[in-house]
């Protein structure tokens, strides 16, 4: 595809405004025969989001296109391991408390100047300051030094096993210091019109239309990227960016807005690749959270009753097809601290209503309890919170739990509510990462509670002990030991329900089979498409 034709759908949308979900597929004429090595232009699906600056904000919505933008001091390869990116080279103390990057000399932002140590250290700050998990991240971080233009030194205060992984371009991307260093960067205008030094820089927006980045001509990897432009058909709706890839309108689908219904369907489909590799990085999980600030929740009895009055079973064979498998706890079974030895819950209706008499609420003449409300997110890119929500409300009803299900119209809304504590439940996920310490501690330790914030310590759940053993565990270098301290927080959680765990979040990227050259690495599409290209 050319570059005429991109700007050729841009002024038709424009022309558009928010059009019906029919026209939102009409994405241009049929197309041409594209470069099979460089140039092109890539047309992607891609939910709403709020900004464009993963630095503050977590998730897939902002983290694919925002690293793309954004680079990062090092890549993870397909084994977990560290390589260049913006740092050429590194070496670490004797005792692993100072690690030096030394970085590329050619590197530059979009907008000409040089990409400096500064920077690096401004951005650290940053993330550990504002995004969710950002303080559990970087806690151990001490300092920050410039020793010079091109060499930063982060200084630690105690070990840090998980810092290489935490420097990855979505976790740590590098800013310009010069365009967010200004005022409140949450306020700051470049969240919607970003600056960085990734292979795309900002080109043009419209909210709920589309996304324009275009090939970053100064880019630090001689060649790169491949292609000339990324085309984000944002939209809201799944079912669009679904049918426009079958249809050939769209190209790339990660974390692909499609129901599990429709999987089978698209695997028959020979124009089309349909993949879970390229998620190894992330652990996607999916639970019912509960709000400990709310009566009756802030009781131990009242959540273990729901969590008995879920089939977890059901929840993966049936609602989710067999493309999920039941979550007892917080770590997916493939990570490698993940334990069975757990408190789990098979469904058991006469041991919840048990409880919850117990716990002083008798049912009532219509067998009716207490009500509460569930908050979720219709256009979710994720296959759980609709089915498990609507599967909750009468599962529920069975124990005398009157739930009111209140579905929000957008991300944002759900953010807002969730992030500032104004639920009773909501179906929500974290994701694992690739250490315990960059995506588990921050839903459990107790200083992590910042409203506003979401996927942080939404819940409000607080236990000493766990906060000790995730403290000890994020500085201990022995696998072995590690994996001890993370068993024994497992347990401990499990019996104590800051959520109810229900299932690992089915995520699918699909593709133009024979066309596209995706990054299937452990970070899949949240690493940079500089080496993606038509086939």
């Amino acid at each position: 595809m050319t570059k005429q034709f991109g700007l050729a759908l841009t002024r038709r949308r424009l022309m558009q405004g928010a059009a019906a979900a029919g026209a939102a597929l009409a994405l241009g004429p049929q197309r041409s025969a594209r470069a099979q090595s460089r140039g092109g232009e890539l047309v992607i699906g891609q939910p709403t989001f709020r900004h464009l600056n993963p630095a503050i904000q977590s998730g897939n919505a902002t983290g694919v296109p925002g690293t793309q933008i954004f680079a990062g001091l090092i890549q993870l390869d397909d084994a977990f391991n560290p390589q260049p990116y913006l740092a050429d080279s590194w070496e670490a103390s004797d005792d692993g408390l100072s690690h030096t990057f030394h970085l590329n000399r050619d590197a530059e932002f979009h907008d000409g100047k040089p990409v400096t140590a500064r920077d690096v250290a401004f951005s650290l700050q940053v993330v550990k300051q504002n995004h969710p998990f950002g303080p559990t991240m970087f806690d151990a971080v001490s300092e920050v030094q410039a020793v010079d233009d091109k060499t930063v030194r982060i200084v630690l205060a105690t070990p840090h096993p998980a810092l290489m992984s935490a420097l990855s371009p979505l976790l740590m991307p590098v800013l310009p210091e010069h365009v967010y260093g200004a005022g409140n960067i949450r306020e700051n205008e470049a969240n919607l019109r970003p600056v960085g030094s990734g292979p795309f820089r900002f080109t043009d927006y419209r909210p709920g239309e589309f996304l324009i980045l275009d090939r970053h001509e100064g880019f630090f990897r001689e060649g790169r990227p491949y292609l000339d432009r990324l085309l984000f058909n944002v939209n809201k709706d799944p079912v669009v960016n679904v049918l426009g890839l079958e249809r050939g309108d769209v190209d790339y689908l990660p974390f692909a807005l499609v129901r599990v219904k429709d999987v089978e369907r698209l695997k028959e489909n020979a124009d089309l690749v349909v993949t879970t590799d390229g998620y190894e990085a992330l652990g996607a999980t999916n639970y019912l959270e509960f709000n400990h600030r709310v009566k009756p929740l802030d009781d131990v009895r009242v959540r273990k009753a729901i969590s008995y009055a879920i089939d977890r079973d059901f929840i993966a064979e049936r609602l989710l097809r067999g493309e999920s498998r039941r979550l007892d706890g917080p770590l997916t079974a493939s990570n490698p601290f993940a334990t069975t030895d757990l408190a789990t819950y098979d469904v058991d209706l006469d041991k919840a209503r048990a409880l919850l008499d117990e716990a002083g609420h008798p049912a009532g003449a219509d067998g009716m309890r207490f009500a509460l409300t569930l908050e979720w997110l219709p256009d979710a890119n994720i296959n759980s919170q609709e089915p498990i929500a609507q599967y909750l409300k009468p599962q529920l009803r069975k124990i005398g739990i009157d739930v009111e299900l209140r579905p929000n119209p957008d991300f944002a809304s759900y953010a807002n509510r969730i992030g500032n504590w104004e639920h009773q439940l909501a179906m929500n996920g974290i994701w694992n990462y690739p250490d315990p310490v960059i995506g588990v501690n921050r839903a459990y330790v107790c200083d992590n509670q910042r409203k506003g914030v979401i996927w942080s310590n939404t819940e409000g759940y607080c236990n000493e002990r766990v906060d000790e053993l995730l403290a000890q565990a994020a500085v201990e270098t022995d696998v072995e030991k590690r994996k001890t301290l993370y068993a024994q927080f497992q347990k401990i959680v499990t019996d104590e329900l800051p959520f109810a765990w229900t299932n690992e979040e089915p995520l699918y990227t699909i593709y133009r089979a024979g066309r596209v050259n995706p990054p299937l690495s452990v970070w899949g599409a949240l690493a940079p498409f500089d080496g993606m290209s038509w086939g």
